[in-house]
């Protein structure tokens, strides 16, 4: 007997029918002899419609009564879903944040996961029971329903697993597991079988969208056995296995790391770059620069200074996500007075595209690989960032589907036939 928690996306539960097929495999979870217990987000555009009434009714709404109203999406589907159950003959019933309950920060429409209590959730396995858990939503310490922010539910589901000790974490959606780069992009691109939490953080974090990266950085902290694999798709690899399983680099062979020197290829075009001409060369300048954005909750990734070759000024070019393009212009004129740069250039015709795999960490050149191939096919580097297992850079937006495709061939990621 194992435990076991699935979690289904929007797309999974968007209406009756996609809710009786995430019923049956429930179902055939039960039947093998698991305890099971479901995390499930809202159907697919509910949540935007909520908060789309939440921003007609108020411009300055409260946080506390938006996370009430976003939060119903996913009590919806957790009720239909043990409806659905029961008429299966299976025994369930739904768990809401509270009931369990999930405790969470204040931070209404962003809080964070502090603990889970388990006992209730315990006994209802033990029994036999179902437990159905509406994802992205907890409590507060005062009783106060709070939500995760956007795909949160995720994130519910690894602190989940990791409270009631689960021996994996299904993670269902719409695409049958983690690929070495967008499909849509590249169709030779491949399935992989493991990918380890490092890797899958670091894909998460620049621009893969199969995973949140919340969600990601909890498995790995928790040691959560996290799968992905697809609700419509019941497709398995040359081993009999289905998804991609996101594990420890213990669980993978060392003779695999050693051989894939790279795991895949992400882009994400979600960036702005932001220039500041002639800034000041003196000592806490860059300080002057960033504490402002800081204080604004902004978050800042590719920084590039050049050199002051008059020994009076520089510039300093640093990327912002693009939805946070017109504050942060907002907050640099702000601080212009402190700051003393001559003018701010923007440009949101950007991608960041990124090489990542724990191979980089005994093979030299990977960097190297990169830059010469980009520059073959006429691909200008505006800026370079880099961590122990990933190089990336910043190009034009026009080049984005070319420099993944290059790429992709350069590191050997090609499948030797187009994936279906």
């Amino acid at each position: 007997m194992a435990r076991i928690v699935m979690k289904f996306g929007g797309t999974s539960m968007a209406g009756i029918e996609r809710i009786r097929n995430v019923a049956n495999r429930v179902k055939q979870e039960v039947e093998a002899g698991n305890q099971v217990a479901v995390v499930v987000s809202a159907m697919a555009g509910e949540t935007d419609r909520l908060v789309n009434f939440c921003r007609e009714a108020s411009s300055l709404y409260d946080p506390r009564e938006y996370d009430v109203v976003v939060a119903s999406g996913e009590q919806v589907t957790s009720g239909l879903l043990a409806i659905v159950l029961q008429g299966m003959g299976v025994p369930a019933r739904s768990w809401l944040g509270w009931q369990l309950p999930i405790h969470t920060n204040d931070a209404h429409a962003s809080a964070r996961i502090g603990t889970i209590d388990t006992d209730r959730l315990d006994a209802a396995l033990a029994s036999g029971e179902v437990a159905v858990i509406p994802g992205f939503q907890g409590v507060t310490d005062d009783n106060r329903v709070t939500t995760l922010g956007r795909g949160g539910s995720d994130t519910s589901a690894v602190a989940v697993a990791a409270a009631m000790k689960a021996d994996r974490c299904d993670i269902y959606t719409d695409v049958d597991g983690v690929y070495t780069t967008d499909p849509r992009i590249v169709p030779r691109a491949r399935k992989l079988g493991r990918v380890t939490y490092e890797e899958m953080l670091e894909l998460a974090s620049v621009g893969a969208k199969v995973l949140q990266t919340r969600s990601v950085g909890l498995a790995m902290k928790e040691r959560v056995r996290v799968r992905v694999l697809s609700s419509f798709d019941d497709t398995r690899d040359d081993e009999g296995h289905r998804g991609t399983l996101i594990v420890g680099e213990d669980e993978i062979e060392e003779s695999r790391m050693e051989r894939q020197l790279i795991t895949g290829i992400a882009h994400d075009k979600n960036e702005a770059k932001i220039t500041l001409v002639s800034v000041p060369d003196r000592p806490g300048a860059v300080a002057t620069i960033f504490s402002p954005l800081a204080d604004a909750n902004i978050n800042v990734d590719m920084i590039v200074q050049n050199v002051a070759l008059d020994g009076k000024s520089t510039d300093v070019t640093f990327t912002v996500p693009k939805a946070e393009l017109a504050r942060s212009l907002d907050v640099l004129e702000k601080s212009r007075p402190t700051i003393g740069h001559e003018r701010v250039i923007s440009d949101t015709a950007i991608t960041k595209v990124s090489v990542v795999g724990v191979g980089m960490r005994s093979h030299a050149g990977v960097a190297a690989e990169m830059f010469k191939s980009l520059a073959d096919r006429g691909i200008n580097i505006q800026a370079i960032t880099t961590s122990e297992i990933k190089v990336s850079v910043l190009i034009s937006e026009e080049y984005t589907e070319l420099a993944v495709r290059v790429l992709h061939s350069a590191y050997g990621l090609d499948a030797e036939e187009p994936a279906e």
